[in-house]
């Protein structure tokens, strides 16, 4: 920090930046309990139910670069501020959306809060490490980071308990239902998504508020100048270079995989163990959140030994395994595999990351918004998963997380025998 910083305290600034961590966490795994309710509420295919995260994660691919580009001009604290608007904007919306109960709706109300989070990403990240001595930038982003998780589990916690019901009647259930009944039934499940969030969208917004009126650092306000998206040459670049394409595309299949499994878990668990309630298959995907949390521990651990690449490989290996077993053996050891992946999909989004941008040097910036960008996997895949359920079945279906692990291996053994990312 330069002279002029040292006046201003940054202990405040640091707790409000950090717990951004914690509330796009929070954002992202509520998409996981909407898919189910959206899917029970509108009668969805899982086709239709999975662009709950297309609608999510199209934000982020849209915003991604003019987030960095706002950043760039008026600086990261401004980016913060603009993006909680737009969280809190999009939580509101959801109040009208479940009012008029129309599905596209409550995907252009997602697509508004995913715009806001790709604003805080963007800024939250270089922000944390630019407020404070550069010698522990890396320890303050670690500690930051670990809140993110339990964001997620908050997520799904608050979606378990507010959003879900528990009330699932059967086809033949509803087919004897009146009309009056049908429609109390359907306005009661789409009214459950208000309460959580005009509170988070309140919350929200209280929180853009105190970031505005707090006193940060002068390297928050002013324009980070130092921050570059790229010129067109870069890209040109970056776009030749097959190591680091390898990598964007291996992002875009992990991205991919997770989404899909978190997003269909529940669903997965509906056809596989019938007469599991909602509510108790939300505790697999809660375990899942808690399992991803413990690897990436582990994961560290075991790279002072092993090499990140190889040990990457391992883990994707495992889950090929894994999604096959789900595939073969639907059921509730099938829906336990399903939802170990997670432990071994919890080294794999920093792992790729850091080994696309390996060697880059000046290019490493442009390289990152790549990378930010490949999570549009997220948004293809998920609707691809859903499609191929529709066509066959949710276990069948697994063969799309399968095969983006089949891709991560790969690339896990290129980077692996290249030589030159061993840890």
């Amino acid at each position: 920090m330069n002279n002029n910083d040292k006046s201003v305290s940054v202990l405040l600034p640091l707790i409000l930046i950090i717990s951004l961590f914690f509330l796009w966490g929070m954002a992202n795994n509520l998409n996981d309990i909407l898919i189910t309710q959206f899917k029970k509420v509108f009668t969805l295919s899982d086709f239709k139910a999975g662009l709950v995260q297309s609608a999510f994660y199209t934000g982020y691919f849209v915003f991604s670069i003019p987030a960095a580009l706002w950043m760039k001009r008026y600086g990261y604290k401004a980016a913060v501020v603009f993006g909680l608007l737009l969280y809190a904007i999009g939580a509101f919306l959801f109040y009208p959306a479940a009012a008029q109960r129309e599905y596209v709706l409550f995907l252009g109300a997602l697509f508004v809060i995913a715009s806001g989070l790709a604003f805080l990403e963007t800024s939250a990240n270089p922000l944390i490490v630019a407020m404070g001595d550069p010698a522990t930038a890396e320890r303050r982003l670690n500690f930051a980071q670990s809140f993110n998780p339990f964001g997620c589990i908050a997520g799904i916690l608050i979606g378990r308990e507010f959003i879900l019901s528990g009330h699932e009647p059967s086809a033949e259930e509803l087919a004897v239902m009146s009309a009056s009944q049908l429609e109390q039934f359907y306005q009661t499940e789409s009214h459950a998504v208000q309460g959580p969030y005009l509170v988070i969208g309140l919350l929200v917004l209280a929180w853009a508020l105190l970031v505005l009126v707090v006193k940060f650092p002068a390297i928050a306000t002013q324009a980070a100048k130092d921050e570059t998206t790229g010129s067109r040459r870069d890209y040109q670049q970056l776009l030749a270079n097959a190591p680091f394409m390898f990598g964007v595309a291996a992002q875009f299949f992990y991205v991919g995989a997770q989404v899909c499994i978190w997003s269909f878990l529940i669903r997965y668990g509906q056809e596989a163990v019938p007469g599991t309630g909602e509510k108790t298959l939300a505790n697999y995907l809660l375990a899942s959140l808690v399992i991803f949390m413990v690897g990436r521990f582990v994961a560290t651990a075991l790279m002072t030994r092993i090499s990140a690449a190889r040990l990457m490989w391992v883990y994707a290996s495992i889950n090929v395994l894994l999604c096959a077993y789900a595939i073969v053996q639907p059921g509730h050891l099938g829906l336990l595999a399903l939802t170990a992946t997670s432990f071994f999909m919890s080294l794999m989004f920093p792992t790729i990351f850091a080994l696309s941008l390996k060697g880059l040097g000046p290019l490493t910036k442009p390289a990152a918004s790549f990378l930010v960008m490949a999570i549009i996997g997220g948004a293809v895949l998920t609707a691809l998963m859903g499609l191929v359920s529709d066509l066959s079945s949710i276990h069948t279906a697994v063969i799309v997380p399968l095969s983006c692990f089949v891709v991560i291996a790969i690339y896990a053994r290129f980077s692996d025998r290249a030589g030159s990312f061993n840890d």
